[in-house]
């Protein structure tokens, strides 16, 4: 007999019937995880701190594409801001399953250019909004488990100068990353960093200069500087049940930077 062909609506959408938060969505890495991730089938709160208009473009995207999506304003560095952002997950979509924490600042400066608003600013929203963000989102995550999948960066690895305290932001993702991921794990939550290399976005272009830019392409085995898509790929996955298996992990893509 022989086996029967996949289901092609399975195959298309292996996240029909999840939601999915994804912060700092209204552009860049963000704005194309959130369109990948509507387009695997799952609805999707798309977050913005300060560009409604880009956000309502993401999410007109994926309503034209067939998905469903909605749009809500918040500061990750406020807590009363992440619990509303959540409580408008919860209140839309009546459930939540997969939290994306993408949103986050880069601000590359010398180590005797640094002052105490540089480093504060930084660990507010890339490390701070990060963990009570995670908090507040799998508190309601169904008793069969769910996703947390947090964007870290290359830069946490790396030694760049002027880069000290935004790789020191994303080397605390990733160690938060383990830590949520062992305490998470027992109630069927993984916790994932994706660590992305060079990759196109205004945020790379507003601190990595062109003389960087070539040298870091030239130690990329894929030769090019990555885009969003790349990312936002490897996040569905990620999202997905075929990565039921992974957790604790940072996933370097990154075109094989060394």
């Amino acid at each position: 007999m022989p086996t029967p062909s996949p289901n092609p609506t399975e195959t298309l959408t292996p996240l029909q019937g999840k939601v999915a938060l994804v912060t700092g969505a209204s552009r860049g890495i963000g704005a194309a995880i959130a369109r990948r991730l509507a387009r695997d089938g799952a609805r999707v709160v798309v977050n913005y701190s300060r560009s409604l208009e880009a956000a309502e473009a993401v999410v007109k995207d994926i309503q034209q594409a067939g998905g469903e999506a909605g749009v809500v304003q918040a500061d990750l560095s406020d807590l009363a801001q992440i619990r509303a952002m959540v409580a408008f997950a919860l209140a839309t979509y009546g459930r939540l399953d997969i939290l994306v924490n993408n949103a986050a600042i880069a601000d590359f400066r010398p180590l005797d250019a640094i002052d105490a608003n540089h480093f504060d600013s930084q660990f507010a929203l890339n490390v701070r909004g990060l963990l009570f963000a995670t908090q507040e989102a799998v508190r309601h995550f169904p008793e069969t488990g769910g996703r947390v999948i947090n964007i870290s960066s290359g830069a946490a690895q790396a030694a760049s100068p002027g880069a000290s305290v935004y790789s020191a932001t994303k080397a605390a993702v990733e160690t938060l990353t383990r830590s949520h991921a062992a305490e998470l794990g027992p109630k069927g939550i993984t916790v994932n960093a994706v660590s992305p290399g060079l990759t196109e976005t205004e945020m790379m272009r507003a601190v990595i200069t062109p003389e960087v830019e070539k040298a870091m392409v030239g130690q990329t085995a894929l030769g090019r500087v990555g885009t969003p898509d790349d990312i936002a790929d490897v996040v569905a996955f990620v999202a997905s049940d075929a990565a039921r298996w992974i957790t604790g992990q940072a996933i370097g893509a990154n075109g094989g930077l060394r």
